[in-house]
């Protein structure tokens, strides 16, 4: 089994080693094995569950969804219509999110097409 010190961890996971101390202190990464010397020592296991954190941290998710996400993932196969029902709140907001973010580009390529027109009139 490949194992990874914090550094390695955090550069494979795109998350600060800070944030990585952060979400094992509050409950998102649990079970962290420790070397001999009391450091970390993440798993490929560990990091595609950064994997999906990083998802959900990246696409908005706040911080407590995604504790009630991994709890409910520790629970068991038991919890997945709360976990798919969660994942699908969450998927709405984000499509709502880019929806609007279409809009606003649309607007700026508009105020662009216009400028670009005084200029060349």
């Amino acid at each position: 089994m490949t194992r990874y010190t914090i550094g390695e961890a955090s550069r494979r996971s795109g998350f600060s080693m800070d944030t990585l101390r952060y979400y094992e202190k509050i409950g998102l990464l649990v079970d962290v094995d420790r070397s001999s010397t009391g450091h970390r020592c993440f798993t490929d296991e560990d990091l595609g569950w950064l994997g999906t954190l990083k998802c959900l941290r990246d696409t908005g998710m706040p911080v407590a969804d995604m504790l009630a996400f991994a709890e409910l993932t520790r629970a068991g196969d038991h919890t997945i219509p709360q976990r798919v029902a969660l994942l699908e709140s969450h998927h709405a907001r984000v499509s709502e999110h880019i929806a609007d973010l279409r809009t606003k580009h649309d607007g700026i390529a508009a105020k662009i097409a216009w400028y670009r027109g005084v200029l060349d009139g």
